[in-house]
């Protein structure tokens, strides 16, 4: 929970880097929401209305930490591109957000550290 909203504090920092931990614990917390928010949009027959609310509500900070993510293994933000390409494009995508952390300082480390 704590990396996720380290996450939603961060809301529209797109500078900066994002260890593996919090990106993907995002992406697992956010996953589990919109399995409950389904559940829940089925019971009350709101036809994902809950769902779309919440995901439009996330959509920022999940651009902003995948942004990061990339940053963190030296890469531009705009590498999120390159999941508009059917198939290949994604699984590249997914491999670059996976990777490790490039040692050291890069051109994408900021002076203060964000609360």
């Amino acid at each position: 929970m704590e990396w996720y909203l380290k996450v939603l504090r961060k809301y529209a920092v797109f500078g900066g880097r994002a260890r593996r931990k919090e990106y993907w614990y995002f992406v697992l917390f956010n996953f589990i929401v919109a399995l409950v928010l389904g559940v829940v949009d089925n019971v009350l027959g709101t036809n994902g209305l809950l769902g779309f609310v919440y995901m439009l509500g996330v959509f920022i900070p999940g651009l902003a930490v995948a942004i990061r993510r990339l940053h963190d293994t030296g890469r531009s933000g705009w590498w999120l591109l390159i999941g508009f390409v059917p198939i290949i494009g994604f699984i590249v995508l997914i491999v670059f957000l996976a990777s490790g952390t490039e040692p050291g300082k890069n051109q994408y480390d900021v002076e203060r550290e964000f609360a």
